[in-house]
Parts: C-alpha cells; structure tokens; sequence
C-alpha cells in the first residue's frame, strides 16, 4: 500500500477559478478535504458569453484567495501537502496560463511536487474519486467545451470512440439561451424554462442519429431552433412566453435523444470487450441536467451497464478533480518542473485522429 497523499488542486481553464485539497490513503477511498469555486458569471453577463481576456485577469485576482481558502477549510498549511496538481490544458490559454504559474510558485516556494493535470483527465477520472471504481470503463464528457465518449483504460490511457464534430452541448445550451435571450450560462436557464414546455411542439432534427458510429454534431440542431424561433415570431407577432419554453423543451428533449442514442452504440462498442463490471459513467457541465442524465441511464439500464454520474458540485468545472487526477499520475511516477507549460489543445487519446470543427474553443481535442 502507498503512502497517503495530500494535494492541492488549482483548476483556471475557462470561467470558474477553483482550489481544492484531495486526500488518498492507497487502497482506500479518497476524501475531498475542501472544494471553492470562484465563478465570474457577474464578470461576463453583459457580453452573452466568456471573455477570455476578462476571465485571465479575474483568475489572476482570485487564484491565491482561492488556493487560501481551500487550505484554510481543510484545516491545513502548505507544509502538510505532498504535491501541487494544476490544469495545463486543454482550454483558454490566458487562464491556463495563469493557473500554471500561480502553481509553479507554490510548488517552488513549498519545496512540492508539481503535477500538471489534463482538464478533461480530471473529468473522465472523477468516477475514481467519488466511487472508487476500478479500470476500464466508458465514460461521457460533456460539456461546454468538448463532447466525447472514452474508454477509461488507467489514469493515463484513454480510447476515444467518437465526439463531437462541432459545436459541445454545452456551447450549443449557451447559444441557444442566447438565441432565445435567455441568461447566461445557458444549461441552467434552458432547462429551467423547458420545464413549463412541451417537447413535441416543434419538430426538431436529431444530428448523425442516421449514421453509424458515436460521432455527433449539435450546431444543425441550434440552426434549427433559431429558424423555429423566427417562423414562430413570425406567426405570433413576437416571440411569445410559451414559445419559448417549448423551443427549449424540445432543444433539450433532441440533446438528450441523441446523447443516449449514441451513448447505446458505445456502449455496444464496449460491452464487446467482456468488461468484468461494465461502467457507463457521465461527467461535465452537461451531465447535471436531469433529462439528459435520465436519458443517459435509461441506456445504461438496458445495456445492463452500472451508471454513475457525480454529485452536481463536481459535474460543473472544479479543482477536486484535478487534485485526485494529480495523484493518480504522481502515484505512476510522474511529476513536472518549472518548464511546465499550458496547452489549449491537449487530447487525452493521441492515437485518435483530431475530431474535424471549430466552436468558440476551436478544433476539438
């Protein structure tokens, strides 16, 4: 058994400056000593979305009052860690960047260990920290930025079995609420609005359902719902309250359709393996909508698969994730020094060509 481990996660690679302290004793389950988010919603309401370069500063500003406070609610000192884990990529480089040297800092001055950390790394090993399953299993990232079915082979092997072409879920949720002049971030107000709407109303498409393989595409399907709007307002006079609350029911309705149909396919893909315990877990922003988590576990249920999606507070971007992905790597013998450096591509299967598309985060990982 190994030596118990304490580190500090810094996570800066979009809009949430987080800090958090992770503790593992080898063979037994982690425990997550403290967790702070500091989101910049008020920072970016006025511009409909995430400014890199006001999302850079704001990091800068929050990053070491973060990384105070959560030591402080884990009730320790920089003497008592054993290592400093911290997102280098992929993401905004302005917050990557700061990030990174906010680390490089303290793990220097403390004498630590410093481990860089792939943000989506973070994500597909959550499982690990919240249930302590073992290898392999499938896992859906969905998010803002990145959208990608993986099958988690260890803390560093990873085999991607599609994603997405263009724009995330996430991104496609925020365009929409955009489109609809909903609040930012989008997921939340358009699930929030979907609930007083009917899903059948509006006649949406379901992207790449008719073609094989568990790749997908989302920017189709928010083209349609801005056609939609427009015929509907059209019609009405203006874009009425009810409406809205059907276009964004069936948005999500058409989200959560393809997620689980694709999610069926790659399931298939890795039940074929003979996996001892079959996983299928979720995680990202996006897995903290109830219809769409709903949708995913229905296809897990039928595939006969355990399904796992991580508490709310950990499906969102935080810095406990990166914390435990940090000693999972320390614990296979690897550790970064001052060369260290932030990447905003950084995919976690290199053997898999580079998935085709832009968005506002640009060509996928």
């Amino acid at each position: 058994m190994g030596k118990t481990l304490t580190f500090l996660g810094i996570e800066s690679s979009c809009d949430d400056t987080a800090a958090a302290v992770v503790r593992h004793d080898d063979g037994r389950a982690a425990a997550i000593l403290s967790s702070v988010v500091a989101g910049q919603s008020a920072v970016h309401a006025a511009f409909g979305g995430v400014v890199p370069e006001l999302a850079a500063r704001a990091h800068v500003e929050k990053l070491d009052r973060c990384a105070e406070a959560a030591l402080g609610e884990a009730g320790l000192r920089l003497e008592d860690l054993d290592g400093v884990a911290v997102t280098a990529g992929p993401g905004l480089i302005g917050g990557l960047l700061a990030g990174v040297m906010f680390a490089k800092g303290l793990a220097a001055g403390a004498g630590l260990p410093l481990i860089g950390v792939n943000h989506l790394a973070g994500h597909a090993l959550t499982p690990r920290l919240t249930d302590g399953i073992g290898f392999p299993y499938l896992i859906l990232l969905v998010s803002g930025g990145h959208c990608q079915f993986l099958v988690v082979r260890g803390a560093e092997r990873f085999t991607r079995l599609g994603g997405t072409i263009d724009d995330a879920p996430g991104e496609a949720f925020d365009k929409v609420a955009r489109l609809l002049g909903l609040p930012q971030p989008g997921g939340p107000a358009v699930e929030a609005e979907a609930a007083a709407g009917d899903p059948a109303r509006f006649a949406l498409p379901r992207p790449l359902l008719d073609r094989p393989g568990c790749d997908l595409s989302f920017s189709g399907l928010k083209t349609a719902v801005l056609r939609a709007r427009d015929e509907a307002a059209a019609r009405d006079g203006g874009l009425r309250r009810q409406d809205r609350a059907d276009l964004c029911a069936a948005f999500q309705a058409a989200v959560a359709e393809v997620l689980a149909g694709k999610a069926r396919r790659a399931l298939a893909a890795f039940l074929a393996e003979r996996p001892a315990e079959p996983v299928f877990a979720v995680a990202g922003g996006v897995a903290a909508n109830g219809a769409v988590r709903s949708a995913l576990q229905a296809a897990a249920a039928a595939a006969g698969a355990r399904f796992l999606a991580p508490p709310l507070p950990l499906c969102t971007d935080n810095a406990a994730m990166i914390a435990w992905a940090g000693i999972e790597r320390f614990r296979l013998g690897h550790a970064d020094d001052l060369a260290l450096s932030a990447r905003p591509r950084w995919p976690l299967d290199t053997a898999a060509p580079a998935l085709v598309g832009g968005g506002r985060k640009g060509a996928r990982a």
